[in-house]
């Protein structure tokens, strides 16, 4: 039963190679991000569900944003290793564990809407929270937002997305260095020091019950969660993608307002992850590690749910008391006595588990063959999803090349290069359209056919190396300078039956045509 459900769930969130596909186009879409727009005044950092490598229908988009020109210091020492930073001292003296007073060090230096946003206490300059959230929100970048914790909210283009305004710091914050020190057996020490040395952030977000509502801000450590959960295998990944289901599927649907949410979920794996409560993590075994997992749940009748990184700030303190503190045990001790029957609740999983009870033995991964090609639709999907839009100007001649040199420099894996390839199409597919209306009322026929030939030649190049469909610009443009005799090569080609189609394909063509080729020489031919 557990290799079943494992299969299943491999179903519904991904095999291990196509999580691995989405989270090396996420990375590459936060790398690019800034080098197309390198003069903005704000970092943007991608979090979240998507980032983490699900694809599930609520999978959000999140973003924190924060200034380029501040810096979080946690004392004053640490100021001499800034000379262009306007810097702000974090104070967690006067605030719960977690939670942190943000004094602007030098107000005159700093921008206008921070500056707005602070207030004095005991004579010292302090930002606000509620009046950052007021101020700099990225409420103006999309439309109907609305305010949700220390994001704005909303949803854009069919899906929902959380932006963070936020502050950031080089340092490891104190509070966290317990969490140094407790990692024996995972994470790996690299992977620690890779998590310490990226410091941490800063949202607008204050403790209901700290000493100064609306004025503090929580200690985020969205990066460093990110990269626990990119170390964990496959097996782990996919229980904490489980307890995602049950949540979404089985605890809200009988509980008119849950209190838990993801993160609940994500720290109820980390913690058995690193005390070894189990130490086999393989889909051999995957059952087994959903109950521990499962069972941390007790936290809510004990009304503590530790923080994985800080463990004093107790998760539950300000939400889940009282009543609604009982009503949710009784339901989740009720799911509890069910055993494993509780997964019958879950629609995403409840025909493979009955399918699997009545023919014994039945195994539920697809085929080799289907297997690659729903990885190569999620892949070319994504390909076009995480590519960052690049709008060619007048300088982009000359600035795209440079992007594309700094990126070659990079050490790249086989996705990202790919992604790169794409880049480079998407490039070559506007150039010649913008060359040919700046050429085109020129008098000069010698610089006409220059122009038209380097069009040309560039739209040919898109033909060998983007997608198939590419090959309708080399069309747009035969169009436009009244080449229409060389319309009828675009028939031919799309009238091939391998064809993939958004998510149409005829399998069997498919796999005749391209069964084992590389992305790469697919991408070309489709």
């Amino acid at each position: 039963m557990s290799s079943m459900v494992f299969e299943r769930l491999c179903q519904i969130v991904g095999t291990s190679e196509l999580v691995t596909m989405r989270r090396d186009l996420n990375d590459f879409s936060e790398m690019v991000t800034p080098l197309f727009n390198p003069q903005a005044y704000c970092c943007v950092m991608y979090s979240g569900s998507h980032r983490e490598g699900f694809k599930l229908p609520d999978s959000d988009r999140d973003s924190m944003f924060w200034p380029k020109t501040n810096r979080v210091i946690w004392n004053l020492s640490q100021s001499q290793l800034y000379s262009r930073k306007t810097l702000i001292l974090s104070d967690c003296s006067q605030s719960p564990p977690g939670f942190v007073l943000l004094q602007l060090l030098f107000p005159a230096t700093t921008l206008i809407q921070i500056h707005s946003a602070c207030f004095t206490l005991h004579g010292k300059e302090y930002i606000s929270s509620s009046a950052i959230r007021n101020n700099m929100s990225p409420l103006s970048v999309r439309p109907k937002c609305r305010i949700h914790g220390p994001c704005s909210s909303g949803i854009f283009r069919g899906v929902e997305f959380d932006d963070a305004y936020c502050f950031a710091s080089d340092f490891w914050p104190p509070v966290a260095l317990a969490w140094i020190d407790r990692c024996q057996s995972w994470p790996s020490p690299h992977v620690v020091d890779d998590i310490f040395r990226n410091g941490c952030q800063f949202v607008a977000i204050e403790h209901k019950l700290g000493n100064h509502e609306e004025n503090e801000w929580r200690i985020s450590f969205s990066l460093a969660e990110q990269k626990l959960v990119y170390t964990m295998n496959h097996c782990q990944f996919l229980t904490y993608g489980l307890l995602k289901l049950i949540l979404k599927e089985v605890i809200k649907e009988r509980i008119e307002k849950s209190l838990l949410c993801s993160y609940h979920m994500k720290t109820a794996v980390f913690w058995p992850i690193q005390q070894s409560l189990t130490p086999h993590w393989y889909p051999e075994n995957f059952l087994k590690c959903f109950w521990v997992c499962f069972k941390l749940l007790k936290w809510v009748y004990e009304g503590v749910c530790p923080n994985f990184l800080v463990p004093e700030n107790n998760m539950f303190l300000t939400n889940i008391f009282g009543e609604s503190q009982r009503k949710l045990f009784l339901e989740l001790y009720g799911l509890y006595e069910k055993g494993m029957a509780l997964l019958l609740h879950s629609h995403s999983i409840r025909t493979m588990i009955t399918t699997g009870l009545c023919i014994p033995g039945l195994r539920m991964y697809n085929s080799e063959d289907d297997e690659e090609i729903v990885f190569d639709l999620n892949l070319f999907i994504e390909l076009r999803s995480n590519n960052p839009m690049f709008i060619p100007t007048r300088n982009s001649w000359f600035e795209f090349p440079k992007i594309m040199e700094t990126l070659m420099n990079e050490e790249l894996t086989n996705y990202q290069v790919l992604a790169v390839q794409y880049l480079m199409v998407n490039n070559l597919q506007s150039t010649p359209f913008l060359l040919h209306s700046r050429c085109a009322n020129t008098a000069e026929n010698k610089l006409m056919y220059k122009a038209d030939k380097i069009s040309r030649y560039m739209l040919k190049l898109v033909e060998k190396i983007g997608f198939f469909s590419d090959i309708l610009f080399l069309v747009m443009y035969y169009y436009k300078t009244f080449r229409y005799m060389n319309l009828q090569k675009a028939k031919i080609y799309f009238a091939q039956p391998y064809i993939m189609h958004l998510h149409y394909v005829n399998s069997k063509r498919y796999i005749e045509a391209f069964g084992g080729q590389t992305s790469e020489s697919k991408m070309s031919k489709l």
